[in-house]
């Protein structure tokens, strides 16, 4: 029991990390149009000017810092390149999207090397935010913190295990349920909000309300730019930095948006959930179809037809369960599960 609790936490946390990822992704779709191909280069390109900084000033300066720099980054790339593709349609914004995430690529490996650098989180995220107690004698409890060794010590058939949740990613978690809100009074609650929502829906009529609408649109991309980083700076230390991280992660973002809906917040939450939970339950299932067929009556042999792929457990096919769930979607809801868009 408490390594199923535990891997449902894992779950929400990874989910929650998708989350920060395909908010910007889905703030850049719903105001601007553009898939952008890119995203999870801003993402690893967080991770490494975090772990830069972290260096010199310390990781919550660079906490702070890196996502601005990124967001920076990505608003000039809007304002010298992206725009001017902007009027000549979907695949030339496609296409320089996709070229610069080969251009960031190469530049993370000219400035950092092609290896992991070691991206070691700050002292006080390097401990246990609770432990999970499974005890034959009391049943299952909480420990904040670590939990005395005597807790998790066999004694007699009074036998009990300690399943710890490691802080990383309770602050993952934090980080990405305080941006939520915080998007949420933005977009809903501020003047700002209403501009942004008003330059998406009737962007002629905020135009001559004497709102800049291209300036908008740049802070958008920026601020999506900026989320995809403060993702890479909480994975950076949480996982591992290195340049195949946006690889990684660059697939299962654009399955989230689509199963979630493109162009929606609500979605992206709802998304990343679902496919964070379906990355991480599977893997403690292990047992195949033929285990099922078997005990229910069906006797399946090797010599059935199909039989290797009948063998193939839940916790081996894990990794393509988000993409068989996109195949469904399309096929049932192409709008995706709140999805708003219609183009």
């Amino acid at each position: 029991m408490d390594q199923i609790l535990i891997n449902l936490l894992n779950g929400f946390s990874s989910g929650l990390l998708l989350f920060m990822l395909s908010s910007g992704l889905t703030l850049i779709f719903s105001m601007m149009g553009v898939l952008n191909f890119a995203h999870a280069s801003f993402y690893m390109l967080g991770a490494y000017v975090a772990y830069s900084l972290s260096n010199w000033l310390g990781f919550t300066a660079a906490l702070v810092l890196a996502p601005l720099i990124v967001g920076g980054l990505g608003a000039l790339f809007e304002r010298t390149a992206l725009r001017r593709a902007h009027k000549f349609g979907h695949v030339p914004e496609l296409l320089i999207t996709f070229g610069l995430s080969y251009v960031v690529l190469e530049v993370v490996q000219l400035i950092w090397g092609r290896t992991p650098v070691p991206a070691v989180p700050p002292a006080w995220l390097q401990s246990s935010a609770f432990t999970v107690v499974q005890s034959a004698q009391h049943g299952l409890s909480i420990v904040a913190g670590v939990a005395p060794p005597e807790m998790c010590q066999s004694a007699g058939e009074a036998a009990a295990s300690c399943s710890r949740f490691p802080m990383t990613r309770a602050f993952m978690m934090l980080v990405s349920l305080g941006m939520l809100l915080a998007l949420w009074l933005l977009l809903t609650r501020t003047r700002i909000g209403l501009v942004i929502q008003a330059a998406l829906t009737h962007p002629e009529m905020a135009e001559a309300l004497g709102h800049n609408v291209p300036r908008v649109l740049m802070l958008v991309f920026g601020s999506g730019c900026a989320l995809a980083a403060l993702a890479g700076v909480i994975g950076g230390v949480t996982f591992v930095t290195e340049p195949a991280m946006a690889a990684v992660v660059g697939s299962i973002i654009f399955v989230v948006v689509v199963v979630g809906g493109m162009g929606s917040l609500a979605g992206a939450f709802v998304g990343s959930i679902v496919i964070g939970l379906l990355q991480t339950l599977p893997l403690t299932v292990d047992a195949s179809l033929a285990d099922l067929f078997n005990r229910f009556g069906a006797s399946v042999h090797e010599g059935s037809r199909g039989w290797p792929l009948l063998r193939i457990t839940l916790a081996q096919a894990a990794p393509i369960l988000p993409y068989l769930l996109l195949v469904l979607i399309l096929i049932f809801r192409p709008k995706g599960l709140m999805g708003t868009r219609e183009e």
